[in-house]
């Protein structure tokens, strides 16, 4: 697949530049072009990012920082199976537990919600850092919901870290999966209260919570476009029927003017009909 030019590859982390180093220079800096690509597509379009992914794990599969891109953007594309073999074999290669907590939603995605709690109780989530903690327990609450456990999935999410009035990278989703579930489970007042809350944390609108939070408050909201896109076929509408108004009185004024002319042939024909004379030998007889 093309890539732009303005890509150099010099735009990776440090840290993944420097795993790089194990392969040529010329492979390691298509390698990084492709990683790069990953990485700058896969919000917006996880399918090429796809794509890219899987050019740099042909080139370099035993590089655990390509291992993990294509796992990300497997995952990114509801490819859980694919995406979990990816995490597993990047962890394999460094012994690393951050990827414990996406690890274990790929399982939910698989529809093993058990097996997701099961990792949520392991001993590798002590070893976390803390987002990875938030996130972890972000996994179990969504684990729980899937086993129709709401009771559960709210009292999963009820920690230190939502409590706090510190705004954290995690703060905004953390708060909005509690008012989610919390509105799952009926409790409409709570819910409205820790949307806002998520509103108010949510600085870079990570998540759709002003939306939710409207949405409680029985706040519709038009789309412009549409809006715009519906005027202007009334408007057309509109003229179409006025110029249909206009050929149908023009027709009228047609017709009648057909009529006029056909009555003025005739009186043209009449003035103009020949006038039989008399020949000389259609004299009188003489006396």
């Amino acid at each position: 697949m093309p890539i732009p030019d303005d890509v150099t590859g010099e735009e990776i982390d440090a840290d993944v530049r420097q795993e790089l180093l194990s392969l040529p220079k010329g492979l390691a800096e298509d390698v990084s072009r492709n990683l790069v690509m990953v990485a700058r597509l896969i919000d917006e379009d996880p399918e090429g990012a796809y794509a890219y992914s899987r050019i740099a794990l042909r080139l370099a599969s035993r590089v655990a920082a390509v291992r993990e891109a294509a796992g990300f953007a497997a995952y990114a594309n509801q490819k859980y199976s694919e995406a979990l073999a990816e995490f597993r074999a990047a962890r394999r290669m460094t012994g690393n537990v951050d990827l414990w907590p996406v690890m274990a939603d790929c399982e939910r995605g698989l529809g093993r919600p058990e097996k997701a709690l099961d990792m949520a109780g392991a001993p590798e989530v002590h070893k976390l850092d803390k987002a990875g903690q938030v996130e972890m327990r972000l996994v179990a609450a969504g684990a729980r919901r899937d086993m129709g456990q709401l009771d559960a999935a709210i009292v999963t999410l009820q920690s230190p870290e939502l409590a706090s009035n510190s705004v954290q990278p995690w703060t905004a989703r953390l708060r909005y999966a509690y008012a989610d579930a919390l509105l799952a489970a009926g409790r409409e007042d709570e819910a409205r209260e820790w949307f806002a809350k998520a509103v108010e944390s949510d600085k870079d609108g990570s998540t759709d919570a002003s939306d939710r939070l409207a949405e409680l408050d029985g706040v519709e909201f038009v789309d412009a476009l549409v809006e715009d896109e519906v005027e202007v076929e009334v408007a057309t509408e509109a003229e179409a029927e006025a110029e249909d108004e206009i050929d149908a009185e023009d027709e009228i004024e047609t017709e009648d003017d057909d009529e006029d002319d056909d009555d003025f042939d005739i009186v043209e024909a009449e003035q103009t009909k020949p006038v039989v004379e008399a020949d000389d030998d259609d004299e009188a007889p003489r006396g």
